[in-house]
């Protein structure tokens, strides 16, 4: 019924708990696709709904608003603004960002990329590898942006500090219209479980 990613998944999980109290008798089908993929299941029918991050290109369908995620800054432990307990994105401006190229994931690359009109610093890989570089390279200081994938990582050189802006909103990608009596019973488990965050 609805795709989802690993990231999100204790939140899916407690969803997916609310709606079988509510609707016991519902088959849920989770399944995990590409975004492109997923939207265009959700426009052809193959899905009833589906979870996409940031704000993606999503013609023909409607977006509601399930949850915010703080994102997180790292840089180098020794750095100066490693003392702060938070950061907003101008501060570590004058560093280098580091950030995946835009086509693995250009919501989020596009939510971003303008934060703070940053120079480009070296590709992110994945998160541990680029987390570690910066760590180790206090000499050329440079910094990245991302969103929880589980336990924050504890790197002896890494400073990793929440930043006050923007907030990374999981969506529910839709078919415009009235809902049907599986997404209306869905999105009120959304709403059970975010009310601060859900308006269907």
């Amino acid at each position: 019924m609805c795709s989802g990613w690993a990231r999100c998944r204790d939140r899916v999980y407690r969803l997916l708990e609310e709606l079988a109290a509510r609707a016991p008798g519902l088959q849920v089908r989770p399944v995990r696709l590409p975004v492109t993929e997923r939207l265009a299941a959700v426009r052809s029918g193959e899905l009833d709904a589906a979870l996409v991050r940031a704000r993606p290109d999503a013609p023909g369908l409607e977006l509601l608003p399930l949850w915010r995620d703080r994102l997180y800054a790292a840089l180098p432990g020794g750095h100066p603004l490693a003392r702060a307990t938070e950061l907003d994105p101008e501060q570590p401006a004058h560093l280098p960002l580091r950030l995946a190229a835009r086509e693995t994931n250009p919501p989020f690359h596009d939510l971003v990329a303008p934060l703070a009109g940053a120079p480009a610093g070296p590709p992110f890989t994945d998160l541990l590898a680029t987390l570690t570089s910066i760590g180790e390279n206090p000499q050329n200081p440079s910094w990245t942006v991302f969103y929880e994938v589980g336990p924050l990582p504890k790197l002896p050189r890494t400073a990793i500090r929440p930043l006050t802006r923007p907030a990374l909103t999981t969506y529910l990608a839709v078919q415009p219209g009235p809902p049907g009596p599986a997404l209306r019973q869905l999105l009120a488990a959304a709403a059970a479980r975010a009310p601060e965050a859900a308006n269907p």
